[in-house]
């Protein structure tokens, strides 16, 4: 089983090489797609990428419920797009457009964030995890897009640590984290 990260900006480039690797390993994909269908921006959205990949490929639309993993079967590529989209509808469920998430919230979202960080580090099979790099700018109004900046980061450093590969996509270009260090050095 390897375990594949690719993080980044948006309309970086991740998606596209995800399906890149993918298709490298020459076997079976199951694309799950964490998009939500219902508005035209996000119709044409999902549309393009269904276009973009082979027709052999599988695809399920998923939520934060892991349950869905158990349609994937473990000879199969899992190719999650994404999972910025997944943590998101999670923390708007919980939290909605309230100005402020109560502890109550905030733990409903960090236990079903685990869950599914659980039931995907836990499948056999070799899986690619596409998902965003956030927090770098202002600090967001919503309480709810606050969670979501703060989740999203553990969830990629948790995702990243167990990862056998791990990209930061930048401009269409891939800058391999893995053979950088985890932990800071004093200077000499």
């Amino acid at each position: 089983m390897s375990l594949v990260v690719l993080t980044g900006a948006a309309r970086s480039g991740k998606s596209r090489m995800a399906e890149d690797l993918a298709i490298a390993r020459d076997r079976a994909v199951v694309v799950a797609v964490a998009g939500w269908g219902g508005d035209e921006e996000m119709d044409r959205r999902i549309e393009a990428h269904r276009l973009s990949r082979p027709d052999s490929w599988s695809a399920v639309s998923v939520g934060a419920d892991p349950a869905w993993l158990e349609q994937v079967p473990g000879d199969a590529v899992l190719l999650l797009d994404c999972l910025g989209t997944l943590i998101s509808n999670v923390c708007f469920e919980e939290v909605g457009q309230a100005t402020l998430a109560t502890a109550d919230a905030e733990e409903r979202v960090a236990e079903r964030v685990d869950a599914l960080l659980v039931a995907l580090l836990a499948r056999s099979g070799d899986s690619i995890i596409v998902t965003n790099e956030v927090g770098w700018g202002v600090v967001p109004e919503w309480a709810s897009a606050r969670l979501f900046r703060d989740e999203l980061g553990r969830a990629n450093r948790r995702l990243s640590d167990e990862a056998d590969s791990v990209y930061l996509i930048v401009a269409g270009r891939c800058l391999d984290l893995a053979t950088l260090p985890k932990v800071p050095k004093w200077p000499l």
